[in-house]
């Protein structure tokens, strides 16, 4: 890691072919530096101190870091789960990982409290594998994944409580991709057709950003909340078949405004 990260707001984009995750310069697109070790790299997050955690899916691990640092913080345990997705609760530093599935069958989602010791398991009977997940700014937690049937779904744990609720959206997704919070709506991506829906808490979608025809979107990362109607954001979209990651206006979509190459991205995240 070159000493100047630390300065710097940084991008990280997991590699699922080189299983290292890379840190590069978000104003500049400048690799400072790479994190190497891993299993499988998967989803990432960051909280609003600018730790970043990994999904280390081949050990069953969560790993913490600091903004720009080279040597774990953390590690959680994550064992006989297959992790996909992890976000975390601004308001009480709650990590919350979507297991994909698990060594006993269906997947869960993992909370651990203070993204710290053993996490509590949490199941929806309508999703069989959870995939992203991400919390808006009530401590409310969106999941999105897949039922028995490899269709999608959708979902909200509600701050305090252990039973989710399920919701349908009024489209039709492919195949599930990230959540997060943009500030005013839940963006949920569909993978497979390289859009973010903005949808309210009652699946209704109020608006459709487009990626420029993106391949296999797994993850994306809205850099800043879009609360204004005509407030111009950024997006980061890691494409797995396009080998890179690319930045779009957000919420506007359409072509990409840069683009940075990259062998089969997987995950993505902004550490400020």
């Amino acid at each position: 890691m070159k000493p100047s990260a630390k300065g710097k707001s940084l991008v990280y984009v997991s590699s699922v072919l080189s299983n290292d995750v890379y840190v590069y310069s978000y104003s500049t697109q400048q690799l400072v530096g790479t994190l190497t070790g891993f299993t499988t790299p998967y989803g990432l997050c960051s909280d609003k101190k600018g730790n970043v955690w990994i999904v280390n899916d081949g050990a069953s691990q969560l790993v913490e870091y600091a903004h720009g640092g080279t040597r774990p913080l953390a590690t959680l345990s994550d064992s006989g789960e297959y992790p996909e997705g992890c976000a975390v609760d601004p308001q009480t530093g709650n990590l919350a990982v979507t297991n994909f599935y698990s060594q006993s069958g269906g997947g869960s989602v993992a909370i651990y409290a203070g993204a710290k010791g053993t996490a509590t398991l949490y199941t929806d009977p309508s999703i069989a594998q959870y995939r992203f997940c991400g919390y808006d700014n009530k401590g409310n937690l969106f999941v999105d994944g897949a039922t028995g049937s490899s269709e999608f779904a959708f979902a909200e744990l509600p701050k305090g409580s252990g039973t989710f609720t399920d919701i349908t959206l009024n489209r039709s997704v492919e195949w599930p991709g990230g959540v997060q919070w943009d500030g005013k709506y839940v963006a949920v991506g569909d993978t497979d057709a390289g859009v973010i829906y903005r949808t309210q808490p009652n699946g209704s979608v109020k608006a459709t950003t487009d990626l420029g025809g993106s391949n296999y979107v797994n993850q994306f990362w809205i850099t800043a909340p879009a609360r204004k109607k005509h407030h111009k954001d950024t997006v980061l979209a890691a494409s797995q078949d396009g080998g890179e990651f690319a930045y779009y206006n957000y919420p506007a979509g359409g072509g990409a405004t840069i683009t940075v190459d990259v062998s089969e991205p997987f995950g993505i995240t902004l550490s400020k």
